[in-house]
């Protein structure tokens, strides 16, 4: 248990997402052992014994994006609602605890909000998250809180400015400290086609690799797909892409297999880009900028639709990418992306993130997912600074 705790630890901090002298794990085995900041884990360790399950990540953001929410809401708001496809589907809400809500039993407080929910925020200390079975899911609903929080805080920002004393300072630091430059240099990628299955897997677990480690997915979203034939090799579904090795699912294109039954819940979506742009490999990543871009949309105060993320009938374009709405799965991103995918080679789908091609291999896929989140990044720090006169 300790060898979880310390390899999610490290990834925390690899994708610099949490403080590393902030972060603490705690785990049910035969008694309840904590590692990482005594106060933290010993937090951890209580609120853990009055929960039915079997890990908890407690943990202070690198970004004070979570905080900040929590400040920016009203004093009778218990939660806040990121407009996101994770949120929606994954979180749903994530609730929010001030120091006063806390109580004389603090870890008795936070037991009870993380009873219902996968992960929450506590001022002052950061977010807390559960996990049901193990400890890669407590790291899982962090990151998440984390991912969701992020693009929660700059649609905000952008959208009604700073409204808490040192905001400016911080989000200055964040766009010229935190960020750093978005690049495929430096990666090596086969040539395609490929038809060798050993290749097709080696390269797919590098490739995913890639994508974690450049900051193009959070968590274990995101998928990838290779077409060979009359197979699909496509990503599993809830497979972290940075351990893709026994977690890629050779998937007969004419679906004459249950064998998909494990594969990413994006297989129909996948396998009709495949059949109407003759691409070989699909990459989707959830890049930040770009799921914060394709939610900022002027026509909104004017528009009758409500759900923009599975009813909006337009296509809108950022930079040459088209964007699309549509329900994750079979729902409507399977219908709306297909038929404006295959001329640019990309698009973003509202709330979610992007979906890039390689004709023959995964270079072309991964540089077009640099591209298109280097023009969010630039195009929302352009209309940040339209709007507010600069940084």
């Amino acid at each position: 248990m300790y060898d979880q705790i310390e390899k999610y630890s490290r990834k925390l901090i690899a994708d610099r997402s949490a403080l590393p002298e902030k972060i603490a794990f705690a785990a049910q085995d035969d008694v309840v052992i904590a590692a990482g900041d005594p106060v933290l884990s010993r937090l951890a360790a209580s609120v853990l014994g009055r929960l039915n399950c079997l890990a908890l990540c407690a943990a202070a953001p690198a970004l004070p994006f979570a905080r900040f929410l929590l400040q920016r809401a009203g004093a009778g708001e218990r939660e806040i609602v990121p407009r996101d496809t994770e949120t929606r589907t994954f979180l749903h809400d994530i609730p929010i605890l001030r120091r006063t809500d806390l109580g004389s039993d603090p870890a008795e407080t936070i037991a009870r909000f993380l009873g219902n929910r996968k992960g929450i925020i506590v001022e002052d200390m950061g977010i807390i998250a559960n996990g049901a079975l193990t400890v890669e899911q407590a790291f899982i609903n962090w990151s998440s809180v984390f991912h969701s929080t992020f693009i929660k805080y700059l649609e905000d920002v952008v959208e009604h400015g700073f409204r808490l004393p040192g905001e400016a300072r911080a989000f200055n630091d964040f766009r010229t400290e935190w960020l750093m430059p978005l690049t495929a240099s430096g990666l090596k990628f086969r040539q395609g086609p490929l038809s060798a299955k050993a290749d097709i897997l080696d390269e797919m677990a590098r490739v995913g690799r890639y994508t974690v480690e450049r900051g193009l997915v959070d968590s274990f979203f995101g998928n990838i797909s290779y077409s060979n034939g009359d197979l699909i090799y496509i990503s599993q579904t809830a497979s972290s892409l940075d351990e893709l090795a026994g977690c890629i699912d050779p998937v007969p294109f004419d679906n004459s297999s249950t064998i998909g039954i494990t594969a990413s819940s994006e297989l129909v979506a996948h396998r009709r880009i495949f059949e109407t742009s003759g691409c070989r490999a699909i990459l989707h990543g959830h890049p930040r900028f770009a799921v914060v871009m394709s939610m900022l949309c002027h026509e909104k105060e004017h528009c009758a639709i409500t759900d923009c993320w599975k009813d909006c009938p337009k296509v809108r374009v950022l930079g040459g990418t088209p964007v699309v709405a549509g329900e994750i799965g079979a729902g409507g991103i399977a219908r709306n992306l297909p038929p404006v995918i295959g001329e640019p080679g990309r698009a973003i789908v509202y709330g979610h993130g992007v979906f890039t091609l390689g004709r023959n291999g995964f270079e072309e896929a991964f540089q077009a997912l640099v591209d298109v989140e280097n023009w969010c990044r630039e195009e929302y720090f352009r209309r940040f600074d339209e709007r507010y006169g600069g940084s």
